[in-house]
């Protein structure tokens, strides 16, 4: 009897878990967006707001409604363009171009260039940091970061990174994290006194690629191209636990409302994973997308993913929903 009951109760958890994860997947390609134009690509971002999509694309910036799903101007001259940082506030977008050296500074409404500003060599991801109304281009070619900021366009400072920073994330109370590949570390920057404050080592997690974070539970998210994506504490820098994903991750984005954490992979694959608490965490599905579609943004208005990509020589942008 007592085997009948144990036997029972694993079964209806079962289903449970079952349905839960059930709820939780379903997503697919549901749409692919043709862009003309040749060339590489790299960072996607969107502006929730706004309802803009910002899509590097060469030496340009493409633009899409997010809702209409359809292309509406772009931001030229930007010469090796990885990313893009909005500041809606201020009503200002910033472009890392990589060729160049600089930082565009753009209209958002109009998209029309107000500036370009020095950066370091080579910068690569960028992102806004709301605490200090001040953008920080991660420059590949120079190990440091150039704060700018965002109102005025000045350089505030330089941070000297001491290896090659990828992806970032800005928590909002003025610390920036960082990840550096080729170290295998994740780096705590005040944003204020522009220093590197911890140089956390991220083990088993090797070489950190993408970056995203839970604001509200102080978790960072690492997609490391060790294929795991490790769950680390921006308190302490205690990596808590870490879950398989695909190979060649390159971005990582989490949806606070469904409490999904996505992981895009150059196998073609979304990794998707469920944060059931800040310490526990479980795998929901394999997404199928394309070969080399290892970028992506994150719509939480709409919970839908957009990913770069090529076919057969056209550029696109995907549409992963349920």
């Amino acid at each position: 009897m007592l085997v009948r009951k144990l036997y029972l109760t694993l079964l209806i958890l079962n289903c449970a878990l079952s349905a839960i994860a059930a709820s939780s997947g379903g997503y697919s390609v549901i749409k692919k967006i043709s862009i003309p134009g040749q060339g590489s690509w790299d960072y996607l971002t969107v502006d929730q707001a706004g309802r803009r999509l910002y899509v590097s694309h060469g030496t340009q910036v493409d633009v899409l409604d997010i809702d209409s799903l359809t292309v509406v101007g772009n931001i030229p001259k930007t010469p090796g363009v990885h990313g893009i940082a909005i500041a809606p506030e201020l009503g200002r977008g910033f472009v890392s171009n990589g060729q160049a050296s600089t930082v565009t500074i753009f209209d958002l409404k109009t998209l029309k260039p107000i500036a370009d500003i020095p950066s370091g060599k080579k910068p690569d991801a960028i992102i806004y940091d709301p605490a200090t109304s001040r953008v920080f281009a991660f420059n590949g070619g120079s190990n440091s970061a150039t704060a700018i900021d965002a109102a005025t366009g000045k350089v505030a400072g330089t941070v000297n990174l001491e290896g090659g920073p990828e992806f970032a994330a800005a928590d909002g109370n003025g610390f920036v994290f960082d990840n550096l590949e080729d170290e295998s570390l994740l780096l705590k920057i005040n944003s204020r006194e522009l220093k590197v404050e911890q140089r956390w080592p991220t083990a088993p997690c090797a070489s950190p690629s993408s970056m995203a974070m839970d604001r509200a539970n102080r978790r960072l998210f690492l997609g490391c191209r060790s294929r795991v994506m490790a769950v680390v504490s921006a308190a302490d820098g205690r990596v808590i636990t870490t879950l398989p994903i695909g190979d060649h991750v390159d971005a990582t984005a989490f949806d606070p409302e469904t409490k999904l954490i996505f992981n895009s992979n150059g196998d073609g694959t979304i990794s998707v994973i469920h944060e059931d608490s800040p310490d526990q965490y479980s795998f929901v599905e394999t997404v199928k997308t394309v070969p080399r579609a290892k970028t992506m943004a994150l719509d939480p208005s709409t919970h839908r993913l957009f990913l770069s990509a090529a076919e057969n020589g056209q550029f696109e942008v995907l549409v992963v929903a349920k």
